[in-house]
């Protein structure tokens, strides 16, 4: 299959580990990959076993589903169980944990909480329900962001008055500005998000090795785009480069998509601060509605309560999501925390570090260990 089997050609895979050894030498490297799907490829398919010992990947905040903090899942529960209220959502936000349960708990006892798979079918629902008000909760990096916005210019269009967004999406500059500002990690540069980016571009990285000396490099999501992608950063290091290059040319532009992020620009403003879990409040890093649409934003037509909450003292996610820990460092991973009884977001999103460690085997440090024995 065309952009599947030749990104996973064993052959070309094994002359990209010979030339990442070559290149990485005696010397140790440190790369995060800020995307979630990345670490669902390299963990599915064991390319940390098949890397030299001294080129390591950390995982980043790429995960939309794992950034968001538990006080915005505890409004969103709010809202689903308000009477009148259809609430809908994409379905891995069902089993998001908050301090009283989660979605799938709560249209267990009776809310009416609906998945979708897209806003758009939201609006539908809005518009067979004229009687019931319908919320869609948006979640998102500036890849799902475009699909909320184009949604809302039709509801609009429409002229619906009992439609609202729960405006979550959030950006991906500011978080890894937060990272490379924090002192708990040292990082040898960066494997860029290739989802975001085939939105916004690749100019809005070009800050990370004009002013933090970091390399950066836009990868798609197959082992081999993963695989060129640590090799051009190690490239980038021995040949005294420092700036963003694009592996994923097949998909993503240097502009981005300039009709969606004029959309975007058209439809959302930034937040002045936003909770991420794990990371705290980062200026800027988030959207709400514009002042046009704002007759839709549901944190406004409700009286929601907008409560901080504070992660389970177990859960290690924030730690995670830097790069800080390995999955299996926490103290809950696999034993309390897994799949079925999820703690933290890191094990419930199909995009989550957590979740990947388990799902692929590594459920601790001895379990890492054999896997990397059968793998060499």
């Amino acid at each position: 299959m065309r952009f599947i089997d030749e990104f996973r050609d064993p052959d070309a895979a094994r002359a990209l580990v010979a030339a990442i050894t070559e290149l990485a030498g005696d010397e140790r490297f440190k790369f995060m990959e800020v995307c979630g799907g990345h670490t669902h490829t390299i963990y599915r398919h064991g390319l940390e076993h098949v890397l030299p010992e001294n080129v390591e990947l950390v995982h980043g905040p790429g995960c939309p589903v794992c950034v968001i903090p538990m006080g915005r899942v505890d409004d969103a529960l709010w809202l689903a169980e308000q009477p009148g209220v259809i609430f809908t959502t994409f379905g891995d936000m069902m089993r998001v944990p908050g301090s009283r349960g989660n979605l799938m708990e709560a249209k267990a006892r009776g809310a009416d909480v609906r998945f979708v798979y897209s806003p758009l079918d939201a609006l539908r629902i809005a518009v067979d329900n004229p009687d019931k008000q319908v919320v869609f909760f948006a979640v998102g990096f500036e890849t799902t962001a475009p699909s909320t916005a184009v949604t809302l210019v039709r509801a609009r269009q429409l002229g619906l008055e009992n439609f609202s967004v729960f405006c979550n999406h959030v950006t991906i500059v500011p978080p890894i500005k937060a990272i490379l500002d924090s002192p708990d990690l040292r990082l040898s540069g960066f494997i860029g998000p290739g989802h975001v980016s085939t939105v916004v571009g690749c100019r809005p990285y070009r800050f990370i090795p004009e002013v933090y000396g970091k390399p950066f490099v836009v990868a798609g999501f197959e082992p081999l785009d993963i695989l060129q992608a640590v090799a051009m950063l190690l490239k980038q290091i021995r040949e005294g480069r420092c700036e963003v290059e694009n592996q994923y040319a097949r998909v993503v532009r240097e502009e981005g998509n300039p009709q969606a992020l004029a959309l975007m620009s058209q439809v959302f403003t930034l937040r002045p601060h936003f909770e991420w879990r794990g990371l705290g409040f980062i200026s800027q890093s988030a959207l709400k509605l514009s002042d046009d649409y704002a007759k839709f934003d549901a944190e406004l037509r409700f009286d929601m309560p907008g409560v901080r909450v504070a992660d389970p003292k177990a859960c290690q996610c924030g730690e995670v999501l830097k790069g800080v820990l390995k999955p299996w460092q926490c103290k809950v991973f696999g034993t309390a925390c897994t799949p079925e009884t999820p703690i933290g977001t890191c094990m419930v999103s199909p995009e989550g570090a957590c979740a990947a460690y388990y799902n692929f085997g590594r459920v601790n440090r001895e379990a890492a260990r054999l896997i990397d024995q059968g793998a060499r």
